[in-house]
């Protein structure tokens, strides 16, 4: 084995996770982009929300083909497919916070700003630090697990404390998460920029609601 070979190996992988972060990134950019664009014809057409059972069908179904065809080109169609449907359900959510609450522009607005900080922040010390945090691999199985099931407890039961209390557990499993697929990029842990970009979308996505629901709560401005 040669000098250079070795030598090579480092470089090779660097420029790997250079390609895989730039690629990763832009899709993200357009899929929010896209998403947003579906969200905001689905308030301005007032659409009524598709309910409990075809958000979760939907989402599970297309996040299900997104990830069966992430190594093809059908895969970038099954991304904007599932980010498009989620940007669909967003609308007549954020329709209900502006309805709801004579405050509810501050109330996004500041949730969206919220949510762009966090982001751009943990995404920062991910990739400045370029610590590993494969470790948090097990906590987020199980913590996502047991969020979604209190969420689904909560809407059926109508428990207000448990649904602001599942919402503070996702604001911190979407901040974990972040770091963790932010970090598998970096050392090659996850190298499909299809899969990588739709776990960022998702953690972003759950985050802003999460945010938007807690400042919701608590400003007493209704």
């Amino acid at each position: 084995m040669s000098l250079n070979t070795v030598t090579s190996r480092p470089e090779t992988s660097i420029l790997a996770s250079n390609k895989m972060l730039r690629n990763t990134y832009m899709l993200l950019s357009m899929t929010l982009i896209f998403s947003a664009a579906v969200a905001g014809l689905a308030m301005a057409f007032n659409l009524p929300h598709p309910g409990m059972i075809i958000t979760l069908v939907g989402y599970f179904g297309l996040l299900f083909l997104t990830s069966k065809f992430s190594n093809s080109a059908l895969g970038l169609v099954f991304v904007f497919a599932l980010t498009g449907f989620m940007g669909l359900t967003l609308g007549p959510i954020l329709n209900m916070y502006l309805n709801a609450f004579g405050n509810g522009h501050e109330l996004i607005m500041t949730a969206l700003g919220g949510t762009g900080v966090i982001f751009i922040g943990l995404s920062g010390y991910a990739l400045t630090t370029r610590k590993d945090f494969s470790f948090l691999g097990g906590f987020l199985m199980v913590g996502i697990l047991v969020a979604f099931l209190a969420g689904i407890g909560a809407i059926f039961f109508s428990i207000p404390a448990l649904s602001l209390a599942v919402s503070a557990m996702f604001i911190l499993l979407m901040s974990a998460m972040i770091l963790y697929q932010t970090s598998a990029m970096i050392h090659g842990g996850e190298t499909n920029y299809i899969m990588a970009t739709v776990t960022l979308y998702i953690s972003i996505y759950n985050l802003f609601l999460s945010l938007l629901q807690l400042l919701a709560a608590f400003s007493g401005d209704d």
